[in-house]
């Protein structure tokens, strides 16, 4: 609710078509209303095939509005654009669209900040804020769609925050950006980013939705993850294993692991063998990501010459494993950074 009011993008055709027939509107006033909401109208008065006494009466009821672009900086090197968006109450999220040869990805937050507390990410300075709403994480979508003129046709739940710590807003907003008289992004064309809430998994598998599950493992033994990842203790990686295990048997779909490469860390010889162990188990891809810088972190990236070794050792062991090519350096590629710098700048 704001200001007592419906979010009305956050409504599915069903819910809409009901709530407008609760105000005796005819069935297909709810189709030509989706239809503009789907189209990125920014308030009911450009809704112009609508009677002006049913946009009056929507706009008593209904919050209806569009993100302001806070900050935008697109890359030189690649034209990445990475976008910092105002929301209704004033807080801000980040979102990146990336370009890549099979079509265009969007990167989206799913909360206002993090609680997880991962040692290596700027998401989680300043802890959880609140939850994104299903029509936030749209909008995110939407408006990066309209803004950079790229058609959207891939999605990641990478951004700002853990999906599985907002999951039945999360849920909403897939069914949302899914409908085919919406968006119409496949579940296919989506992969969502977990650290690892293994409490979330069943259900998640329950619904077998066709997108891809990606853990974020970056430490393949307790010792290590726990000291850079705060989620995994009360878990351990062996319960996070069998719930991967349990995923892969319920929807048939491979899960990814994404693993951050930290010098000195979590890049072993031995770690690269138990890493191989675990994703062959579950017959996980491994993706292995150069670290990004964050000002505040200890960290540092893997040199690239130990990177190379240590993929060499996954595919010697079989794992299907790539490197995730690196955008956006240069506009403040880490999650939340952007984030940051303006709440830094208002302060």
């Amino acid at each position: 609710m704001l200001d007592g009011k419906i979010a009305i993008r956050s409504l599915l055709p069903d819910e809409l078509a009901g709530e407008l027939r609760a105000m005796g509107e005819p069935a297909y006033r709810a189709q030509q209303v989706f239809s503009w909401l789907s189209r990125g109208v920014g308030g009911f008065g450009e809704m112009t095939n609508l009677p002006r006494q049913l946009r009056e009466k929507l706009a008593e009821r209904y919050y209806l509005a569009a993100p302001v672009v806070l900050r935008k900086q697109v890359s030189r090197r690649d034209g990445t654009i990475k976008y910092l968006w105002e929301l209704a109450d004033g807080n801000a999220v980040e979102t990146v669209v990336m370009r890549y040869h099979h079509g265009n990805t969007v990167c989206i937050s799913t909360q206002v900040g993090c609680r997880q507390g991962c040692a290596f990410c700027a998401s989680t300075i300043g802890g959880l804020v609140r939850q994104l709403e299903p029509y936030e994480m749209l909008e995110e979508v939407m408006f990066s769609q309209l803004d950079s003129g790229l058609r959207i046709s891939n999605i990641v739940l990478m951004g700002i925050g853990e999906p599985l710590d907002n999951f039945d807003n999360v849920m909403k907003f897939l069914k949302l950006v899914n409908c085919p008289r919406g968006m119409d992004i496949g579940m296919r064309h989506i992969s969502l980013s977990t650290c690892g809430l293994t409490e979330r998994f069943d259900k998640l598998g329950e619904l077998n939705l066709q997108l891809t599950l990606s853990v974020s493992l970056h430490a393949p033994d307790d010792e290590t993850r726990s000291q850079i990842m705060p989620a995994n203790r009360g878990r351990g990686v062996e319960q996070l294993m069998d719930a991967c295990e349990r995923y892969y048997a319920a929807t048939g779909r491979r899960i990814s692991f994404e693993y951050a490469m930290i010098d000195g860390v979590n890049d072993s010889d031995g770690q690269a063998r138990l890493l191989a162990a675990h994703a062959k188990r579950v017959a996980a891809h491994v993706n292995l990501i150069p670290l990004n810088h964050v000002e505040e972190s200890r960290f540092e990236p893997t040199p690239p010459e130990r990177l190379q070794r240590f993929k060499g050792l996954l595919e010697r062991a079989g794992v299907n494993v790539t490197v995730r090519r690196s955008l956006g350096g240069d506009i403040d590629a880490s999650c939340g950074q952007l984030r940051k710098k303006a709440a830094a700048g208002r302060a």
